[in-house]
C-alpha cells in the first residue's frame, strides 16, 4: 500500500512528530466488502488503499478484514485483530448489528472503536465507541422538518428488521412530537427479501400522508419501488443509508420524486463554497475516482476517510503521552477521539464530547429529491 497525503493536516502532523520514533501503529479494519451489505463495505474497504501509512514520522499497519455482511465474523474479526494483531484502533462494523458486535469485544479489550455504522451505545460500550454516520435522530429532523413545511401529518414506516430499523423507530419517537406528526404503521423486513408486497400493500391501505423507508443501498430501492407499483401517491421517504449510485440505478423510474436525507459528499457538487465539507469531499473523491472510476463515490466510503481524519488528528495527542501497542496508548487515544474539536470530514464538522460520540450537527444534514435520474440538493 502506497503511503498517501491526505490533508494538509497530516502533513503538518507528519512534519511536526517526524523526530519521534516509537513502535509501528496498527488499526485494524473490520468492514462487509461481501454479502447483502457490500453496497455499504465495498466502498469503505475500497477507501482503505488510498489511506497513509504514516503519520507523525512512525509507521501505520492497516489489517483490513472482510465481516461479509455477518455480525458472528465481525465479532471473530474483531478478536483476532485484539488477541493476534494487538491493534491500538479498531475501524469498522458496515451494518447496525455488525457495529454492535464490535463495541463488546472493544469495550471489553480497552481499544477504541470507530464504527462507521450507525448504532446505539451506552456505558462502556459508549466510552470506548465513536461513530462516524450522523445520528438518526439528527437526520430524522430533517425529514421531519421538510413533513411540516409540506403539511404531512403522519408517516408510515417500513424498514429493516434489525438494529437499523429498530433504533430509528426509537429515534423517530423521540423527536416527532415536536413536528406534529404521528407515526405508524410500522412494516418490517429482513434484508435478504426479495419482497416486501404484502407490507406494502398494508402501509398503502392505511393511507398514510408519507412513508419512510429504513433500508440501504441497493434493498433501500425495493420497498420504494413496489410503493409506486402498488400506486402509493404519497411523499415517500428515505434515510441516509440509501444515498448510492446503485440506489438510482436499480430503483429507476420508481424512486423519481423521493426525498432522502444524506450527508453533504453524495452531492458535494451542488452546495456553496461556504459549506465546509464541500472541499474536503472534493478532495476525497478525486483520490476516490482517480482509482476507482468517475462516478463510484459513494457516502458509504466517505465515513471511512471521515474515520481516519478523526484518528489522524488525535494519534499525535496519544503519542504525546504513551508508545503505540501500551494501554495506555489505547487509553490516550480513546481520550484524544472524545476530544476531538471542529475536524471537518466528508459529513459535516466533528465535534466530539464524552456525552456525544457522533459529534456532528445541522451541518451533517442535506435534503435531497431524485430528478430525473439524480440526486438533487433541495435543501443545504
Amino acid at each position: 500500500m502506497k503511503t498517501r497525503s491526505i490533508t494538509p493536516l497530516v502533513a503538518a502532523l507528519t512534519l511536526a512528530w517526524s523526530g519521534a520514533v516509537l513502535a509501528d501503529i496498527n488499526i485494524g479494519v473490520t468492514l462487509s466488502a461481501t454479502g447483502p451489505a457490500a453496497v455499504l463495505g465495498g466502498p469503505a474497504m475500497n477507501t482503505v488503499p488510498l489511506l497513509p501509512t504514516s503519520i507523525g514520522g512512525e509507521k501505520i499497519n492497516w489489517i483490513a478484514l472482510d465481516e461479509a455482511t455477518n455480525p458472528t465474523q465481525t465479532a471473530k474479526n474483531v478478536a483476532k485483530l485484539i488477541a493476534e494483531d494487538k491493534v491500538d484502533l479498531l475501524i469498522g462494523g458496515s451494518i447496525t448489528p455488525a457495529a454492535m458486535a464490535a463495541s463488546g469485544a472493544a469495550a471489553e479489550s480497552k481499544t477504541p472503536l470507530i464504527a462507521v455504522a450507525p448504532f446505539p451505545a451506552s456505558g462502556d460500550k459508549l466510552h470506548w465507541s465513536f461513530t462516524m454516520p450522523q445520528d438518526f435522530a439528527l437526520m430524522a429532523e430533517g425529514i421531519l422538518e421538510h413533513m411540516k413545511a409540506n403539511n404531512l401529518k403522519t408517516l408510515g414506516f417500513i424498514g429493516y428488521a434489525d438494529g437499523y430499523g429498530e433504533t430509528w423507530i426509537k429515534s423517530l419517537n423521540a423527536v416527532i412530537g415536536k413536528y406534529g406528526v404521528t407515526l405508524g404503521p410500522i412494516e418490517r423486513f429482513q434484508r435478504t427479501d426479495t419482497s416486501v408486497t404484502g407490507q406494502a400493500v398494508k402501509l398503502i391501505s392505511a393511507k398514510p400522508d408519507a412513508i419512510l423507508v429504513v433500508a440501504s443501498g441497493a434493498p433501500a430501492a425495493m420497498p420504494h419501488a413496489t410503493l409506486n407499483e402498488r400506486g402509493y401517491k404519497g411523499q415517500i421517504y428515505q434515510t441516509h443509508g440509501a444515498p448510492s449510485p446503485v440506489f438510482l440505478k436499480i430503483g429507476g423510474k420508481n424512486v423519481e420524486g423521493g426525498v432522502l436525507v444524506a450527508g453533504p459528499i453524495v452531492a458535494y457538487q451542488q452546495l456553496p463554497d461556504s459549506n465546509p465539507s464541500k472541499a474536503v469531499a472534493a478532495e476525497y473523491a478525486k483520490a476516490y475516482e482517480a482509482k476507482y472510476g468517475a462516478g463510484s463515490v459513494s457516502s458509504f466510503g466517505g465515513h471511512m476517510w471521515d474515520a481516519w481524519r478523526v484518528a489522524a488528528n488525535a494519534i499525535p495527542v496519544a503519542l504525546k503521552k504513551a508508545k503505540p501497542g501500551t494501554a495506555e496508548f489505547r487509553s490516550a487515544l480513546r481520550d484524544a477521539i472524545e476530544g476531538t474539536k471542529n475536524v471537518v470530514g466528508v459529513h459535516g464538522v466533528f465535534n466530539m464530547s464524552p456525552t456525544d460520540h457522533a459529534g456532528l450537527d445541522s451541518r451533517a444534514r442535506i435534503l435531497m429529491q431524485v430528478q430525473n435520474g439524480a440526486f438533487k440538493v433541495i435543501s443545504k
